[in-house]
């Protein structure tokens, strides 16, 4: 019995030294060998820092490269871990003052919720990557202090600003109604395609724990690495711009007011759109000189921040008249060879009202829109909205309006860029608040048959009304946004819808027949191009009259459909009309002939044309 006790004694002692024995191995393999313990024995904090993503890319249909990432670094500080420092060293390295210095680290802790003395907060914006490369070569010198890196915005084309929009810093307004998505810092897009598709280009955020010493300094990642999220990229935006295009227009509108819009009438893709006065996109890039920048553009009475292609909202003058011919066909009012005698004015009740001087009488629908005659509109006009009697005005106006709705005319057209203003078409309600109900009649807004009066078109609607003629009366809703890498869905689904007119097919070719005349002849034409436009000079109670222009190529499956507007620069064939076939010619061919001199005359006119300066005067 006694050995059975000696043997039972034996083996308890055995087991705890060998527990002894594992537990010093253990504590060595910990104390000495395992690198995650050493860390660990330095350890005061655990920092979860913030991955931002980079932000989706931006190209044009041909594959150029618009809008890409640009390094920007916020330094960050922690203020309870900074220690002495070589102060005049970290301004220099920084280019800032002693005064910023202090300015920048001493926070009232106690009454401003914003700051704590153990929690990291944005010591220094905007550090472009040349400054903090030095900074980062001295950062071991400045415990407490780090680096958060951001991804802003860089531009390879100084063009498109009002397409491309621009990104800005969050505020509490957004952030709140983002649900707290956004955190203070964060950027997210403001205007433009920037703004449009922000869900898509903004990425995700990703997480990163590291483990800190009590200097601050970074120990090792947090359980090497487990709770880790990585950041995930945003998408990348092919747009259906074409830049050669854009650069092309915003050269020839510069030192003039107006815009151009380009569509594929196929399918809607917006191939330019320019706004002039207009400014380069590198200029509202984030950067330490941004906010000079922003207040100058914003102070500058020619308004470059000012989209005028989706905001201003001119009289559509002659331009009009190939809607009223359509109206007049499908209503049985005119036929395409119906001519009227013209004796240069049209005269109702010991009234006057002027037309263009043409060279021959209009014999035809054809030949009334070569010479863009009022008279024959007026006319024309009057009969549409007397149809149903001349005490019937109401009802033939109403007409008319449901067939301009059809165009997308008087309201928006539902593009993806922000801030589009709908135009203006007057009603028989509208009129009956002005004259009262049952006064009004027929010779009251005859102006609106040659496209003035009330009539209001933003130059989108001018070029979406040239892509409807030129289709024989369908369009797409014009867009932007081609599609995004990897997923076309995301877009093409919401464009695809097909907008029909009431108006008969055979109708369209009588009218185009008639805008193909009108541009066969002077400044707009292009040779081996047959093409199809016109011209329209919308008065301006204000000063000089604006030149306007829309048009379509080639005459058969056109390509590209256009309006230019050209503000107080007179006749729609001095300038609106030759920047358009430069733009036409530009587009179908890849450049103008240089070798027609007449051609390249007509671009140098152009360019050199100053019409602010000449506006001023």
């Amino acid at each position: 019995m006694k050995d059975h006790y000696q043997n039972r004694k034996f083996a308890v002692q055995i087991l705890f030294v060998l527990g002894a024995v594992a537990l010093l191995f253990r504590t060595a393999q910990l104390q000495l060998f395992d690198r995650q313990y050493q860390q660990m024995d330095n350890v005061t904090g655990v920092q979860e820092i913030t991955i931002h993503p980079a932000r989706g890319l931006i190209y044009d249909r041909n594959g150029k490269l618009l809008v890409y990432n640009d390094a920007l670094y916020d330094i960050q500080v922690t203020y309870n871990q900074v220690r002495e420092l070589d102060t005049v060293k970290f301004c220099n390295l920084l280019s800032i003052t002693p005064e910023d210095f202090n300015k920048s680290l001493q926070k009232d802790f106690k009454r401003d919720p914003r700051y704590s003395e153990w929690i990291p907060f944005v010591f220094l914006r905007k550090v472009s990557s040349a400054n903090y490369a030095k900074f980062q070569e001295n950062l071991y010198q400045f415990p407490g202090f780090f680096a958060d890196l951001r991804n802003v915005r860089g531009y390879n084309h100084p063009a498109g600003a009002h397409v491309l929009g621009y990104i800005s810093e969050v505020n509490e307004r957004q952030i709140a109604a983002s649900n707290n998505y956004y955190q203070g810092g964060d950027y997210i897009g403001t205007t433009g395609l920037e703004r449009q598709y922000e869900e898509m280009l903004r990425g995700k955020r990703g997480k990163e724990y590291v483990m800190k010493d009590n200097l601050g300094r970074v120990e090792g990642s947090y359980r090497n690495g487990e709770k880790d999220e990585p950041a995930i990229s945003g998408k990348d935006l092919i747009t259906t711009l074409d830049i050669d295009l854009q650069e092309y227009g915003e050269l020839l509108m510069g030192n003039k007011k107006g815009s151009i819009v380009a569509i594929e009438p196929s399918t809607g893709e917006i191939l330019s759109m320019v706004s002039s006065p207009s400014y380069e996109p590198e200029m509202l890039a984030i950067n330490r000189t941004r906010s000079e920048e922003f207040t100058k553009l914003h102070g500058d009475s020619l308004k470059p921040l000012m989209n005028r292609a989706l905001i201003a909202q001119y009289p559509p003058g002659s331009i009009f008249k190939p809607v009223m011919s359509l109206i007049g066909l499908q209503e049985g009012i005119l036929y395409p060879r119906k001519g009227i005698t013209c004796r240069g004015a049209y005269y109702y009740n010991n009234r006057r009202f002027g037309c263009r001087e043409h060279p021959e009488p209009i014999r035809n629908m054809a030949k009334a829109l070569q010479y863009s005659c009022n008279t024959y509109y007026f006319q024309a006009f009057r009969d549409i909205i007397d149809k149903n009697g001349y005490e019937n005005a109401e009802m033939g106006l109403d007409t008319v309006v449901s067939y301009l709705e059809q165009f997308g005319l008087g309201q928006t057209l539902g593009i993806d860029l922000a801030g589009e203003l709908p135009g203006n078409i007057p009603d028989s309600d509208y009129y009956d608040k002005v004259y009262g109900q049952g006064v009004w009649r027929s010779p009251f807004i005859i102006s609106l048959g040659i496209g003035q009066g009330e009539l209001l078109f933003t130059p989108m609607q001018m070029a979406n009304l040239a892509a409807i003629i030129g289709n024989r009366g369908f369009y797409y809703t014009p867009h932007f946004a081609k599609q995004f890498k990897d997923d076309d869905n995301l877009i093409l689904q919401d464009f695809q819808k097909q907008y029909k007119t009431s108006i008969a097919k055979e109708h369209y070719e009588a009218v185009i027949d008639g805008m193909e005349l009108a541009v066969a002849g002077g400044s707009g034409r292009i040779d081996g191009i047959p093409y199809c436009g016109k011209t329209g000079t919308a008065q301006n109670p204000h000063g000089e009259d604006h030149s306007a222009f829309l048009a379509f190529a080639p005459k058969d499956d056109p390509k590209i459909a256009i309006a230019v507007f050209v503000e107080n620069s007179g006749f729609g064939s001095l300038y609106a009309r030759p920047i358009a076939s430069l733009l036409i010619e530009k587009y179908l061919r890849g450049d103008i002939d240089r070798e027609n001199p007449r051609r390249v005359y007509l671009e140098n006119q152009m360019l050199k044309a100053d019409l602010i300066a000449k506006e001023n005067e």
